[in-house]
């Protein structure tokens, strides 16, 4: 198997065929708006192919060079349950070997599931992602903040250029109303919008 970008036509395909199935509507990108960061060089849809076939997506949301935050990983319905997450973690790192990859998963403290947001926590963790100390609210949703690294990364710097992916893309009012870095716990909750928006 191996880690590659797709040409745009396989791009559309992958979105429409598992992106969609896998994310709710909510947190999913629209694909104008994933194509249009690739083409100004902002985004780095990786895929995994099993020969012509794609089996699963990483997509980077690019911040300063050395940086970027795992967007989505997903693996397609029918390649389920059969260890291409962590294979596709393990590719990543090799793809990417001078960059941090930092990524959110949601809290279970107010996730709608909170055992499947443990165990995605445990996913994490078990393929060697390290939890920051600091934690996000994005567009309403409470996030834990991990990453993949070679060391331990300063929370400080990891935390200004988690900022910067944002930033870097919303316009300061969206920014102010919908991105929380760090998330404060004792702020009431942010309104849980559509990317859309």
């Amino acid at each position: 198997m191996e880690l590659r970008l797709p040409t745009p036509e396989q791009l559309r395909t992958v979105y429409d065929r598992d992106m969609k199935e896998a994310f709710p509507p909510a947190e999913l990108k629209p694909l104008t708006a994933i194509e249009r960061m690739w083409r100004e060089g902002w985004y780095t849809p990786w895929c995994l192919f099993d020969g012509g076939d794609i089996v699963g997506q990483c997509f980077l949301w690019l911040g300063h060079p050395g940086w970027a935050l795992l967007d989505y990983l997903c693996v397609s319905a029918k390649a389920r349950n059969s260890g291409l997450g962590s294979l596709m973690l393990a590719k990543l790192a090799e793809a990417e070997p001078d960059t941090v990859i930092f990524g959110e998963a949601e809290a279970p403290v107010h996730a709608p599931d909170p055992a499947m947001a443990e165990r995605r926590l445990g996913f994490y963790a078990r393929n060697g992602l390290r939890l920051a100390t600091y934690e996000t609210e994005v567009f309403g949703v409470h996030y834990k903040t991990l990453y993949l690294a070679k060391g331990e990364v300063d929370d400080r710097q990891l935390m200004a250029e988690h900022r910067f992916v944002y930033e870097n893309s919303f316009t300061p009012d969206k920014f102010a109303r919908y991105v929380r870095i760090p998330y404060d716990p004792n702020r009431a909750p942010g309104a849980k919008v559509a990317w859309e928006q």
